[in-house]
């Protein structure tokens, strides 16, 4: 379990205590604006991207293969962008900070 902070678009800071799962089950599971998770967290949509704070982007690591791909097509794509699907919470992740981009609509 995990301490995880999101900074939604608005500059709305949230603080979840004892997450855990995926950073995308955790946002979807406390209603943080702009994660909706639409595929159910496999990959597909890219509705649970992210933005990893620079300070914690080698412990949480870049995104690679097919997840890159949805990330590239994503307007607000970042190099410290990430689906929130695809990053499990552990307790090395403990007091992370991401922050959720203005949704490309």
């Amino acid at each position: 379990m995990s301490k995880v902070i999101f900074i939604t678009a608005d500059a709305k800071e949230t603080v979840l205590q004892n997450a855990c799962g995926t950073l995308m089950e955790a946002a979807v599971d406390h209603s943080i604006a702009g994660i909706e998770g639409d595929c159910g967290g496999v990959g597909s949509c890219g509705t649970c991207h992210v933005h990893i704070t620079h300070e914690w982007m080698q412990r949480v690591g870049p995104a690679t293969g097919f997840e890159r791909a949805i990330i590239d097509l994503q307007q607000n794509a970042s190099p410290c962008s990430r689906l929130g699907c695809q990053v499990q919470l552990t307790e090395k992740l403990d007091g992370l900070v991401v922050r959720v981009p203005n949704p490309a609509r």
